[in-house]
Order: C-alpha cells, then sequence, then structure tokens
C-alpha cells in the first residue's frame, strides 16, 4: 500500500494530515523563516538554505525573501533564476524552471489542488499536479500558475494573468484566465 508521501507525488487523492507530510512542511516552514531572516548580505547563507529547501538549484539562483512554499524538495531551478519579493511555491507536486527564468513580485506557482465533488472534498483529501516552466520565460507580477499548466520557452506571462491551460513557446499571455495577446 502506498504512503500518503508516495500517493502525493503521484498526483493521487492523498490525506496531507499525515504525519510524515506535516514533518516535511514544517522542515520547509523552519528553512523558509531562516531563509526570509537573511540579508542581501548573507549571500551564501540564503545560497545554503535554498540548497537545502529545493531539490535542485542552478548556479546564479537569487530569490528575494520573503518566499513561501510547501515542501521546497519538489522545487527545480536552473541556470540564472530571479524571483522577486512574496512569491509562493505550493509545491506538492514537481514545479520546474528552466534557466534564465523571470519571476515578479508575488507570483504564485499552484501544484496543490482539492476535488470538485463538495462530498469527496470535505473528505479532507487533495491532490496535485505539476507545473513546469520552460527556459527564458518571465512571469509577471501576482501572476498566478495553476496545476498542472506548461509554461513554453521564452513565453512572457503578463502581470496578474492566471494561467489555467499551458502557455506555447514564444507567446505573451495576459488576463484572467490568460489568453494569447501577442504571437512571436
Amino acid at each position: 500500500m502506498p504512503s500518503e508521501k508516495e500517493k502525493m507525488l503521484a498526483g493521487e487523492l492523498y490525506d496531507a494530515d499525515d504525519p510524515e507530510l506535516v514533518a516535511e512542511r514544517e522542515r520547509a516552514s523552519e528553512l523558509t523563516r531562516a531563509y526570509n531572516r537573511t540579508t542581501g548580505d548573507d549571500a551564501s547563507r540564503r545560497e545554503e538554505l535554498l540548497g537545502e529547501l529545493f531539490g535542485s538549484i542552478g548556479g546564479d539562483v537569487h530569490v528575494e525573501p520573503p518566499f513561501r512554499c510547501d515542501y521546497g524538495y519538489n522545487i527545480a531551478v536552473g541556470e540564472n533564476f530571479y524571483a522577486n519579493v512574496d512569491c509562493v511555491f505550493l509545491d506538492v507536486c514537481p514545479i520546474e524552471f528552466g534557466a534564465n527564468c523571470f519571476l515578479g513580485p508575488g507570483v504564485h506557482v499552484y501544484t496543490a489542488t482539492h476535488p470538485i465533488d463538495a462530498d469527496e472534498r470535505a473528505e479532507g483529501l487533495e491532490y496535485g499536479k505539476p507545473v513546469t516552466v520552460g527556459d527564458d520565460a518571465w512571469i509577471g507580477g501576482r501572476a498566478v500558475l495553476n496545476p498542472g499548466v506548461t509554461v513554453g520557452d521564452g513565453a512572457v506571462v503578463a502581470s496578474g494573468a492566471v494561467v489555467t491551460d499551458d502557455v506555447p513557446d514564444g507567446v505573451v499571455v495576459g488576463g484572467n484566465p490568460a489568453e494569447v495577446v501577442r504571437e512571436p
């Protein structure tokens, strides 16, 4: 029988109150609290904490505090990654960023979701869908990437956009729900 963590990582319904998952969220919370207390002069400490928190990390990675996430180990960022202040990553499933990705302030990336059926939702189970962002993408401030979306290479997500469907390579999307506003 799979553990709740195994179910979570597989994108199946799982119980988030499982003691192993609660402990792992607390670990991530402790690491993000420590990270959020750092200053710009603490570059090596920031790098060390992100290395402990994230599943994989490229070189030249900058995440401006404050930052929040659920687990951290499901987050992978490529080379030359920048996230401005107040970003939130709900990483019950993988969140992957390619090289040269830039995020404006307050970008939220959600892999966590809940059943649509009210009775099933009342049981307290949830599930997730991974989010992938290609190389050279730019995600504008206060944009939201919803569970299961892929943002293509070189794409731009305008500030405040709510991405509910995949974004093709090289386009600009904006609005709620996000729609293509400029082709390459």
